[in-house]
């Protein structure tokens, strides 16, 4: 992006106006704009296109995240002070070209820039454009209440992950995530007069996943429910929990149809292609962020995979594009064994508005060999650590002087953690501190592996004059070692933000909440439209259709 300084920002840093960061989103050139506040403040408002990257996990995140050193990066927060501490620390992990966004979430609005509630907003807006443009078919709660009565010949498949089917299902239906859909339709719908029906927890990934057997070409009339479980919900239908029903194998002859169909729509929708030569060439080319993701199941992935290519599910991808690939105007090269699911999501990121390649020419051997891909993060800093069985008897010894605080996710605190810690985000340092009980002698940080609790040690020291210490395995190895936990919400030294409450998730959401949802998706081609920035390109139907 351009090299302008409108002033100068945080900690010396150069800020970069609305207008800047519009105009290198409209050319499409490479920018990271990232939001560095916890995922909750980020989900209040924010820009289209910037990705929640929260400060307490840059080390984690940042290289894998951001794998080209000098791609122009922009900070933001809403007056927290987290973007100046964040572009300081990406500095220090290397990167060249980081500025700070000119008066944060507050510049951007005076500037007449449009904010987005939410999280993953660019494909929960995507979804509602398609629907509006393509007239995506839908059926209600109540029409499929009905035909499950009649014993109608239907099939219910649920797009979401197996762990969202698995906590609540609509009755009768089997758990097929969005990427798997052309690829695994035919098995469970061989009868093309059998109705397919797609279902997810609100609108996008039934909206998206109906659409995609429309457009690869599944014979069966094909609906989204909708509104999903929410709109199940609010129709006052009861919904399965706890149910295990998924996908069977596929048979080599639906294999080769899905293949050849999703390639043509692939085509249709401007996916370059390319062989491991060539992919190569692309991974080698230092002016430019490329993304390397296999589009495959997580167990398929955990059985073998691609050197250098995540794991990323394709419907998961297409859902939550910017958490996995934070450049926008970066490029994507996406692998299968099938021919299928790497084409399929390739149509959607290219309608997206990405540039994108899928290498062609793999079989499922060529997964076999390799490693899975583990994340590259830098050496913490050394810090002294105790074992759990030290740890243990610290805490009987002194249970008013040691003083334990877990920077694991806020849901994991409350799954199980050391009786007595305190729940803590590193982005609220000086308040976690200033909180802690006047009898503390010492602090030992833990998370899950204590890999974070290292770095945040660093940042904790020079604000205390404490001993502070790393249980070293973290809270897994105190698990490990026999030692009790317990579970709630029992510490709280920072609030629990870390994670937007989604109002599809779980079991116990309002209806108000839920209700408020749906109308603020209804709302998102309207936004899209005030903002202009994004450059979705809904491919038309087939004309040979």
């Amino acid at each position: 992006m351009s090299k302008q300084v409108t002033e100068t920002g945080a900690a010396g840093f150069p800020a970069r106006s609305f207008a800047e960061v519009r105009e290198a989103l409209l050319a499409g050139r490479e920018i990271a704009l990232l939001d560095v506040r916890e995922e909750d403040p980020h989900a209040q408002a924010h820009p289209l296109f910037a990705a929640n990257f929260p400060y307490g996990r840059i080390e984690l995140d940042a290289w894998t995240k951001l794998p080209r050193r000098d791609v122009p990066v922009v900070v933001l927060d809403d007056g927290e002070g987290l973007a100046g501490a964040s572009a300081a620390r990406l500095r220090e992990l290397g990167y060249t070209d980081v500025a700070v966004l000119e008066g944060g979430i507050a510049g951007w609005r005076a500037a007449g820039g449009e904010l987005f509630r939410d999280v993953n907003v660019p494909s929960k807006a995507f979804g509602e454009l398609v629907e509006a443009r393509r007239h995506t078919p839908s059926l209600s709660a109540q029409e499929v209440q009905a035909l499950i009565d009649s014993r109608a010949d239907i099939v219910i498949l649920d797009a979401r992950r197996y762990d969202e089917y698995q906590t609540m299902s609509i009755p009768g239906s089997t758990s097929v995530p969005g990427g798997e859909l052309a690829l695994r339709a035919r098995e469970l719908a061989p009868d093309p007069r059998t109705r397919v029906i797609v279902n997810c927890a609100g609108r996008t990934r039934s909206i998206i996943g109906t659409q995609s057997l429309i457009n690869a070409g599944l014979p069966n009339p094909v609906a989204a429910l909708r509104n999903g479980t929410i709109g199940w919900t609010l129709a006052g239908q009861q919904l399965e929990h706890g149910q295990s029903r998924r996908h069977p194998p596929v048979t080599e002859a639906n294999r080769l149809k899905a293949a050849a169909d999703a390639r043509a729509l692939a085509d249709r929708a401007g996916v370059r292609r390319v062989d491991t030569h060539g992919l190569a060439l692309l991974r080698g080319d230092a002016t430019r962020t490329t993304y390397c993701f296999d589009i495959r199941t997580p167990e398929e992935y955990a059985d073998g995979s691609l050197p250098g290519f995540r794991s990323a599910p394709g419907g998961q991808l297409v859902q939550e594009t910017e958490q996995f690939a934070p450049v926008r105007g970066a490029r994507f090269v996406l692998a299968d064994s099938d021919g299928v699911r790497a084409n399929l999501t390739a149509s959607w990121l290219r309608q997206l508005n990405n540039e994108v390649y899928v290498v062609d020419g793999l079989a499922p051997a060529d997964f076999r060999a390799a490693p899975a891909w583990q994340a590259e993060v830098p050496a913490p800093p050394a810090t002294p650590e105790v074992a759990a069985a030290t740890l243990a008897r610290w805490i009987d010894d002194d249970p008013q002087g040691t003083v334990v605080l877990d920077f694991t996710s806020g849901a994991n605190y409350v799954k199980r953690h050391i009786p007595g810690a305190f729940f803590a985000l590193r982005s609220q340092l000086a308040d976690v501190l200033a909180g802690l009980p006047g009898s503390a002698r010492r602090l030992v940080l833990t998370c899950g592996s204590s890999q974070l609790a290292r770095y945040v040690a660093a940042d904790l020291r020079p604000l205390t004059a404490l001993p502070v210490q790393v249980l070293t395995g973290g809270t897994a190895a105190w698990i490990g070692a026999g030692l009790p936990v317990e579970e709630g919400a029992t510490r709280l030294a920072s609030p629990l933000i870390d994670r937007y409450r989604r109002p599809y998730e779980g079991t116990d959401n309002r209806q108000e909440a839920m209700q408020a949802y749906l109308d603020w998706e209804f709302g998102l081609v309207d936004q899209l439209a005030r903002d202009g920035t994004h450059g979705f390109q809904v491919l038309d139907a087939d004309p040979a259709d």
